[in-house]
């Protein structure tokens, strides 16, 4: 008899089928090997209680501070931990409880309705037609961008994202007029050229005008940093039958790093994409069109940008793609100080975190090491 532990099997149905277990096997297994935590917060302290002894009666484990068998306060926050078949039981059972309970059961059933990627994440690849941008790496204008496109696809962008505005920390805004005569001579040759059959091409503005002008050049997707603020930028999207990805921002570009503050970042980050997804929604722009960016670096301290990385796979919850954009930014710096131009360890191992998380889109200035990085992990899951 030889014994041997394995590491964490990323494909559990293909890895029963291998074995030989047979298909009502493989339904009922596969969602015993995974753990999930569900962290819970100001739940109602009889809540507390109730929930804590349903999770012990089916196996699954609720930890709470020590004071709530006592009820010492009116609510507490707790952790709540079992696998994919004790979730979907407790889930069941706490339907018919009290003291909101029922919230917490109609939620968890969301969360394991969520659907989880079944690929390697599309790789988009960051063209900056500006010479302000952070990294002077992806500035290109004109034909110079249309020189760096072709070359991105060569090397496995499956998008290419433009943007004629610079939101780094600090960046000065600049005119409509000169956004627009900065973007429209690649849109130009983008157009001329037909390069939209190779691949989808985002806009990076929040500018109308900019927008439609990429839009009838034949971009497909439309990346707003302010979140679709403007109810212009949602009809664009419809209008084109455009994505469109709506990132959160603490703030504006040039005051946002100034003492950022979250309770808890992942809750508020939560709330945001909810309130925009019913906007966008309720101007008829579908859920299927809507990507979700978190915003690494966005108003964001370090801790806050770690929260949201470690907690990714909670926002597969709204249904929608997720992009992740850490490509050479500032986190990486106040983790070990480093110069933007040796940026790419960490942004490599930022962004192969956030696929196993469950990110749909990896936002980068560096396609090649991206790619080679996104298929060697493929292959070791």
């Amino acid at each position: 008899m030889q014994l041997y532990r394995l590491g964490e099997i990323a494909e559990k149905r293909a890895a029963l089928k291998a074995l030989g277990v047979e298909h009502g096997g493989v339904s009922i297994i596969h969602k015993k090997m995974s753990l999930y935590y569900f962290m819970i917060k100001d739940l109602r302290t009889p809540a507390v209680n109730i929930l804590k002894q349903d999770a012990l009666s089916i196996g699954a484990e609720l930890a709470v501070p020590s004071g709530a068998i006592t009820c010492e306060k009116e609510t507490f926050d707790c952790l709540l931990i079992g696998n994919q078949k004790q979730i979907e039981i407790l889930s069941r059972k706490e339907l018919a409880q009290p003291f909101g309970l029922k919230a917490v059961a109609e939620a968890l059933s969301g969360h394991l309705r969520a659907p989880i990627p079944t690929k390697n994440p599309q790789i988009m690849g960051v063209i900056n037609a500006n010479d302000d941008s952070f990294y002077a790496g992806s500035r290109f204008v004109a034909f110079g961008a249309l020189a760096r496109i072709e070359a991105m696809i060569e090397e496995g962008a499956d998008v290419i994202d433009i943007g004629a505005v610079s939101s780094r920390p600090g960046a000065s805004s600049i005119p409509e007029s000169e956004e627009s005569a900065r973007i429209r001579p690649i849109c130009e040759a983008i157009q001329g050229s037909k390069l939209y059959e190779k691949v989808p091409f985002s806009i990076d503005s929040y500018t109308p005008s900019v927008v439609e002008l990429a839009l009838q050049s034949g971009f497909g997707i439309v990346n707003d940093i302010t979140g679709a603020k403007d109810p212009k930028i949602i009809a664009l999207a419809k209008k084109y039958d455009a994505k469109l990805c709506i990132m959160h921002m603490q703030g504006e570009p040039q005051m946002m790093q100034e003492k950022p503050y979250y309770n808890d970042v992942v809750v508020e980050v939560s709330q945001f994409f909810a309130e925009r997804i019913a906007e966008c929604e309720a101007q008829g722009l579908r859920r299927e069109k809507i990507i979700l960016d978190v915003g690494i670096g966005f108003g964001k301290r370090l801790e806050d940008n770690l929260a949201l990385l470690k907690n990714l796979s909670h926002f597969r919850y709204f249904g929608c793609e997720l992009l992740v954009g850490a490509s050479r930014k500032s986190m990486i710096d106040h983790i070990i100080p480093t110069p933007v131009e040796e940026r790419l360890p960490g942004t490599l191992a930022i962004h192969l975190q956030a696929a196993t998380q469950g990110a749909h889109i990896i936002r980068c200035h560096d396609v090649k090491a991206h790619r080679q990085a996104i298929s060697v992990a493929e292959a070791l899951r």
